[in-house]
């Protein structure tokens, strides 16, 4: 496997070994000690799976008291993938990562803890799995604005269909530093 780091620390692209022939391919999407190897030390604690149609935009979601990392594969489709550095002390504070992942690839994004995660959907649908270091708590859930000018995602689609709770949440600059992910 291939492992890229992209410009926010703590934040992987993965290029798994697909091995193909005539009957499809077999692709191991995680091994503790091979991505340990590669400084994916977390332990994971819940698979979550998504399906979304053409044109959803999910995100961008966090968790405040307990942040999380995630390692996502595409299972069917296409996505946009996207992480925003959350960490107040990260150098990176503010900026944005994205990549397109699908079936094809394939590819993994990794993201440490303390990143807001979002992605869109550019197939006619996408099955999207992502381990996560910590499991879901409704009450721990929180977001910053998809389409927040302050930092200015390209979003590689115009009108995407985002939720109401989604296109509600606040913009990074008015988020009180407690409401920040606790690293």
């Amino acid at each position: 496997m291939t492992v890229t780091p992209a410009p926010i620390d703590g934040v992987f692209v993965i290029d798994p070994r697909r091995f193909d022939d005539e009957r499809g391919y077999f692709l191991e999407t995680f091994h503790d000690e091979r991505y340990l190897d590669h400084g994916v030390a977390d332990v994971f604690v819940q698979d979550n799976h998504s399906r979304s149609v053409a044109r959803v935009l999910r995100g961008l979601h966090f968790r405040r008291r307990h942040p999380q990392a995630q390692l996502v594969t595409v299972i069917r489709g296409r996505i946009f993938d996207v992480v925003v550095d959350l960490r107040a002390a990260s150098p990176t504070f503010g900026g944005w990562f994205g990549v397109e992942l699908s079936d094809t690839g394939p590819r993994q994004l990794y993201m440490t803890a303390g990143l807001a995660h979002g992605f869109c959907v550019l197939s006619e649908w996408a099955d999207v799995h992502y381990k996560a270091s910590r499991r879901y708590d409704p009450a721990d859930a929180a977001g910053v604005r998809w389409d927040d000018p302050d930092i200015g995602i390209a979003w590689p689609l115009a009108s995407p269909i985002v939720t109401r709770r989604d296109a509600e949440y606040p913009r990074l600059r008015d988020l009180p530093p407690d409401a920040l992910p606790h690293l």
